[in-house]
């Protein structure tokens, strides 16, 4: 199977020296051909006639032309077309010189469309056949004429046959090629989603809480000194943030560790049931937050409980952030029909908006929590608006389908 394959990839790669052993292979089978007597009273007999030297020279010329017969399939087929006319013209006794023209056919058949092939299969064998017979001293229902008309037919179709297995291995190949295409750009896209997915869990988890640090550590050192009790409960509140926004990167990053690593943690991702821990670290940071929680159901798919939390955490950062110090947030969490809907709510001046309404720079690192907020939503197929409130403050809407079109779960 080896010597095979071999071979086979050598043909491909020497495709001149393999015509130039064909053409060898036809011109010894023609100048044997051309001693035997087909009509011999016991059938075909050896050395009863010999070729004259026209006849070598036909052979000669239609074997030197099949050497080219890929480069210029339409240039042999006439060369060896011609040399078989003139053979079947002047022969006598005819040397099979007309085998060469059914290799050239052959050839033009594999290399060109149907239509084509037919065409010039019925021309060819009307030409060579209808020569033969209406020249020489047989009669023209004679063997050898008859047997002109088959070749030349067996050959037109055995090449429209091999062009037509090609065209089917080629195209099966081409559809191979393009659905492993395919699997590579969806292993790509897979691999984009899930990058963006966890960029913005790192970005809400270290927003969240480096923003309560914040804060904290400002009102320690804000009463370090007169009121050290206080400044040690915010130390504590330090503490903890710091410690949960670790937790949480360990889980996010353990995401990112590939088999044979060691085993990413196994706690479950944040959820609404986590809502009242999350809503407290902003009220220990000095931020009153009021929350109305519907019958949302605790069966939530984790992708609309996750969606949802960080929704909320996210919109509450912002406005420890931005709102200014004397506001007040709210939060509900309802369903209404197929979905879940989260509104944030504040009563500061506006995100980055001073107290006039005049804008403020934008020191957030350009929006991307909003950015992040309506990612998490379109992926989920809703929708999320944020924009400032008639009168002041800051709403964040968002809606999150949890049963699909097709009755499903989202």
């Amino acid at each position: 199977m080896t010597t095979l394959v071999r071979g086979r990839g050598w043909a491909r790669t020497h495709p001149l020296a393999v015509d130039a052993a064909l053409a060898s292979a036809v011109l010894v089978c023609m100048v044997i051909g051309s001693f035997a007597e087909p009509y011999g009273e016991h059938g075909p007999t050896w050395g009863t006639r010999t070729p004259g030297l026209p006849s070598l020279l036909l052979m000669g010329v239609g074997a030197l032309a099949l050497v080219f017969r890929r480069r210029a399939p339409w240039t042999v087929l006439a060369a060896t077309c011609a040399a078989s006319l003139t053979e079947l013209l002047t022969g006598q006794p005819r040397a099979p010189v007309v085998m060469c023209a059914v290799i050239a056919l052959f050839t033009v058949a594999a290399t060109t469309d149907r239509s084509t092939t037919w065409r010039i299969g019925v021309v060819t064998m009307a030409g060579l056949t209808g020569v033969a017979m209406l020249s020489g001293p047989l009669p023209w229902y004679a063997q050898e004429n008859i047997g002109i008309f088959a070749w030349t037919g067996m050959a037109a179709a055995a090449g429209d046959a091999v062009r037509s297995r090609r065209a089917f291995v080629d195209a099966i190949r081409e559809r191979a090629e393009r659905a492993e295409r395919t699997r590579e750009e969806e292993a790509r896209r897979r691999v984009a989603e899930e990058r963006l997915r966890i960029a913005r869990d790192l970005h809400d988890v270290v927003a969240h809480h480096i923003a309560l640090v914040n804060v904290q550590a400002g009102v320690a050192a804000h009463v370090m000194d007169k009121r050290p009790d206080q400044a040690k409960e915010a130390l504590a509140h330090v503490r903890d943030a710091s410690r949960s926004a670790l937790g949480e990167l360990r889980a996010t990053v353990g995401l990112l560790r590939q088999t044979g690593d060691p085993e990413a943690p196994t706690e479950p991702a944040p959820g609404l049931h986590r809502l009242d821990e999350l809503v407290e670290t902003f009220r220990n940071a000095g931020l009153p937050v009021e929350v109305a929680l519907g019958q949302v159901g605790l069966d939530l798919p984790a992708a609309v409980d996750l969606a949802a939390f960080r929704i909320i955490q996210e919109a509450l950062t912002n406005v420890q952030k931005h709102a200014g110090h004397d506001a007040k947030a709210e939060v509900s969490v309802v369903r209404v029909g197929p979905n879940v809907e989260v509104t944030v709510i504040d009563d500061g001046p506006g995100h980055g908006k001073a107290g006039d309404g005049t804008p403020e720079p934008n020191t957030d690192g350009g929006g991307h929590g909003l950015l992040g907020m309506r990612e998490r939503v379109t992926a989920l197929g809703g929708s999320c608006t944020a924009a400032p409130r008639y009168g002041g403050g800051f709403r964040v809407h968002a809606i999150l389908p949890v049963i699909t079109a097709k009755g499903g779960t989202a």
